[in-house]
């Protein structure tokens, strides 16, 4: 168990996720525009409230998995888009194939803002310590601004993707390290990529990349029930997901979690087989330190998925453990 994996776990560990793909829409419209892209209910949000969400096409397919926030800069209301690193250009280009005359400005700023995530048991004390003032109860994906010393603004949000209380911190990109410092002197230990990555597939968090791809129909994919709203009105790939539920009421895949038995962690692409049968592939996998054993995300067919269902992949054992895998 490496100090930042434990501190996750028993105070609080500060990563670097700078890389986050960060987008600015303004304008009157984008609200109304982006609601109509996406599968949450972004036109209702208020200011200082969040949600997660996802761009689709027609058939209901991921094609980007983004986090949404009602935000104020300077004297305007905008939405502030985060998606997967490495992916903000794209988004951007994808959602500029669809302003045709809405009053909506779109800016990529990924580059212009820093962005750290502070989680564990103590990650609320850290970042009091560190403001030298309260910070509220938040609800997961609610914001406040805050201003560390004299001049440091921050957006502080609430943000569990390691399945551990957490925060998003976002500043000005020239204001990092100074941010880093205050939280690191509160008691935060910094934390490496690889430790995120454990603690993402022990909480079940699913990535576009290793665990979403363009193909993936978006009610298979974890989180997909808090990701979509059904009372919004419509919006692009809303026919298909509204078919899944009403007609089958349920999804012929559905993202899980197994525990390997024996050996060690899975490679990306294993199959899972019952009975001799496929019924299901491996997309993310690790040596959990909590369970004192390779755990997997990946994807697993219909009338397969209960917990504690054994099952085989790359020739073990594995034993289903559905969602989180690590409670």
């Amino acid at each position: 168990m490496t100090p930042d994996y434990a501190a996750a776990l028993e105070s609080a560990a500060l990563f670097d996720r700078s890389a986050t793909g960060k987008l600015v829409a303004g304008g009157d419209d984008a609200p109304m525009f982006l609601g109509n892209l996406s599968t949450n209910d972004i036109k209702n949000l208020p200011l200082g409230g969040g949600c997660e969400a996802y761009f689709c096409d027609p058939r209901a397919k991921v094609q980007f998995a983004a986090w949404v926030y009602h935000v104020r800069l300077g004297t305007e209301h905008a939405l502030w888009v985060e998606t997967t690193p490495g992916r903000g250009g794209e988004l951007l280009k994808y959602l500029d194939r669809y302003l045709i005359s809405e009053r909506v400005e779109l800016a990529d700023r990924t580059a212009d803002f820093a962005q750290l995530h502070l989680a564990g048991p103590a990650a609320k004390a850290v970042l009091e310590k560190a403001l030298a003032d309260a910070v509220p109860d938040l609800p997961e994906f609610a914001h406040v601004e805050r201003t560390f010393g004299s001049h440091l603004v921050a957006s502080v949000r609430r943000r569990d993707p390691l399945g551990l209380p957490g925060y998003d911190l976002v500043c000005l990109a020239d204001k990092a390290e100074g941010l880093r410092g205050l939280l690191e002197a509160a008691g935060a230990v910094p934390g490496t990529a690889e430790t995120f990555e454990v603690l993402r597939i022990e909480a079940g968090t699913p990535v576009f990349g290793p665990d979403i791809d363009a193909t993936r129909f978006v009610m298979e994919v974890g989180n997909a029930a808090r990701a979509v709203s059904y009372a919004k009105g419509c919006f692009l790939g809303q026919e298909p997901i509204v078919m899944a539920r009403d007609r089958a009421g349920h999804v012929n895949r559905a993202f899980s979690a197994v525990k390997v038995l024996q050996g060690g962690p899975l490679p990306p692409g294993t199959k899972l087989l019952r009975d001799g049968q496929e019924v299901g592939v491996v997309t993310s996998s690790c040596h959990s330190p909590r369970l004192g054993a390779p755990v997997a995300l990946g994807y697993l067919k219909w009338k397969h998925q209960d917990a504690g269902t054994v099952m085989e992949a790359g020739g073990r054992p594995v034993e289903v453990l559905g969602l989180p895998p690590v409670k």
